[in-house]
């Protein structure tokens, strides 16, 4: 077992260590609307839930090598709503082109070949290739991170105010994990898909 101590070594070299060992780790793939009406989507994998009761959802959108905001937190911030999907097997591709690096003028949901769908209680449209759609506001923004320069991420904590829910996948009311076939992100550019499933009885 070697120690390792993180400021004793480069922030890319604790971001390996991380994006490693936290794994797998769900892909949100969030839609949120410019100032200018543009609809841009991006893929994260600092996401999860973080509460149910009203349902949180966290997504760590990281900022870039100069401390720059992305359109996604920019978007949020400015508009207090976004739309996230569950990422899944038969979008995975598509997610994966909506992080091409484009101008803030221009779409990565026509950029990847997505359909926009209206939203029903926000004005963020969502996705329709995906099976899980969530219409969120932001509920509360916190700049993290850094190094004395500036933050170097912005943790939005989005509020799910309607769920959208392939009928498929209901059963009971609950999510049947094998039809949605989500995919996770693990280092580099690797991806896993579901995997064995067990349970166990909790003591």
């Amino acid at each position: 077992m070697i120690a390792i101590d993180p400021k004793m070594q480069a922030d890319r070299d604790n971001y390996k260590l991380l994006i490693g060992s936290v794994v797998p780790r769900p892909i949100a793939l969030v839609t949120t609307l410019s100032a200018d009406g543009v609809l841009n989507a991006a893929p994260f994998s600092f996401f999860s839930v973080v509460a149910s009761a009203p349902p949180l959802l966290s997504v760590s959108v990281q900022r870039t090598a100069g401390g720059r905001r992305k359109d996604t937190a920019r978007n949020a911030l400015a508009r207090r709503e976004l739309v996230i999907h569950v990422v899944d097997e038969s979008n995975v591709a598509a997610a994966n082109r909506t992080a091409a690096g484009l101008p803030p003028d221009e779409s990565e949901v026509a950029f990847a070949g997505l359909t926009p769908v209206a939203g029903m209680a926000v004005g963020v449209p969502g996705i329709r290739e995906a099976k899980i759609r969530m219409e969120c506001v932001l509920e509360h923004a916190f700049e993290l991170g850094g190094s004395g320069n500036g933050a170097s991420c912005d943790l939005l904590i989005a509020r799910v105010v309607l769920f959208h829910v392939d009928e498929a996948l209901l059963d009971r009311g609950r999510i049947d994990e094998r039809m949605l076939a989500p995919v996770s992100r693990l280092a580099g550019d690797n991806y896993a898909t579901l995997g064995n499933v067990f349970a166990m009885e909790r003591p």
